[in-house]
């Protein structure tokens, strides 16, 4: 593995929050674009309460977070376009991540977008409505992939040594349980637990020797990874939204937080279509292990049984119903960082990193309809 610093070799560009684009997604509107044209309305609306500012501003930074995450996808294994700029797509890289399925580059693409559009609308409102932005700048500090083809910019996020909970996939099969009730799951690929794992080519040894069935085997790996990686980051969003939003006041932000959090929930059911599919292989250089999910016949593990199975909502004493799941509010954005955690998205960052993150989370779950 290559050495994997807190400097990169490039400082990433900084530009300022109110210009005319951002660090990612320079396709995207630019929030200073879209500021501009928001006075008027940010006078007819008025100030949000504090509450509602506080899960906006957390809201801006998971999305920052994201937008990181899959800009660096993009770049080596999607389309890169006016749209989604930066990077040069690896051709090998993009054929294991086909094995998935073929149209897997444009949905890369496709979610990069939205979660920069998402990050930024977010952003622009909360300075319509008199309230200060996110700016996550300062810690674009990560050194990246260094394979040809990625960009050797500053990285808020690493996706070089993951650790991807995959219980996600048993808990929406399960008829039973949720883990709002208390339940708990045992996960699809439990290898991905175990080590700390890339999910991008590190560098271009991880390309090297392409037709040898060693190196196959381990690109694909890195390839798979990805893909239950997907599932893991969007799973995460179609909870958080409706979780957060049982606290706002605003019914603007409501409306806000509703209509964004489906378009998460449309992201992770395409990703856990394509997970199903991750060929069934070890990578040699690691003994990482993926089953045949694609066959299996355990209805709890099945590839194809991406739609939620109906469980218990709210009290056992009622009937199952198909949901998102968990939705409880207590904590839920403290969950959702520790859950980043955890996946090892922030391995390498600085301390103060996590302390900013985690008062972000802490006056989001204070949040409280009517203050």
């Amino acid at each position: 593995m290559a050495e994997h610093t807190n400097a990169p070799t490039k400082t990433a560009t900084r530009r300022a929050f109110l210009g005319t684009s951002l660090a990612l997604g320079a396709g995207a509107v630019g929030v200073g674009l879209v500021a501009d044209r928001l006075p008027a309305f940010a006078q007819e609306r008025g100030g949000l309460t504090k509450g509602d500012v506080a899960i906006l501003r957390f809201l801006a930074a998971a999305e920052i977070i994201e937008s990181d995450l899959w800009q660096q996808y993009n770049e080596l294994g999607g389309v890169v376009d006016s749209e989604v700029p930066g990077g040069t797509v690896i051709p090998a890289y993009v054929n294991a991540i086909q094995q998935l399925d073929g149209d897997m580059p444009q949905y890369i693409h496709d979610n990069t977008e939205d979660e920069i559009s998402h990050w930024h609308f977010i952003n622009a409102y909360l300075v319509a409505r008199g309230a200060d932005p996110v700016n996550l700048d300062h810690f674009r500090r990560l050194q990246g992939s260094q394979a040809t083809g990625a960009q050797d910019i500053g990285r808020i996020t690493n996706l070089l040594e993951l650790t991807v909970d995959t219980t996600w996939w048993t808990r929406y099969r399960s008829r039973t349980g949720n883990p709002d009730l208390g339940d708990s799951f045992p996960p699809a690929v439990p290898g991905l637990l175990k080590g700390k794992f890339p999910a991008i080519p590190r560098n271009d040894h991880d390309l090297d020797g392409s037709t040898d069935t060693q190196a196959t085997n381990h690109l694909q790996a890195i390839a798979n990874t990805a893909g239950f990686h997907f599932d893991f980051i969007e799973q995460g969003g179609s909870s958080l939204y409706p979780s957060l939003a049982q606290r706002v006041t605003d019914p603007e932000v409501l409306r806000i937080l509703l209509s964004i959090g489906s378009t998460e929930t449309s992201h992770f059911q395409t990703w856990h279509d394509k997970a199903g599919n991750a060929p069934a292989i070890t990578d040699p250089t690691n003994n990482l292990s993926f089953p045949d999910l694609k066959n299996s016949t355990n209805e709890d593990l099945t590839g194809n049984l991406i739609m939620p199975e109906p469980t218990f909502f709210l009290s056992k004493s009622l009937p199952p119903v198909s949901i998102i799941r968990p939705t409880a509010t207590q904590h839920a954005a403290a969950g959702a960082v520790k859950g980043l955690k955890d996946d090892g998205l922030f391995n390498r960052q600085g301390g103060d990193f996590i302390v900013l993150l985690e008062r972000l989370a802490e006056a989001a779950d204070q949040a409280v309809r009517g203050r």
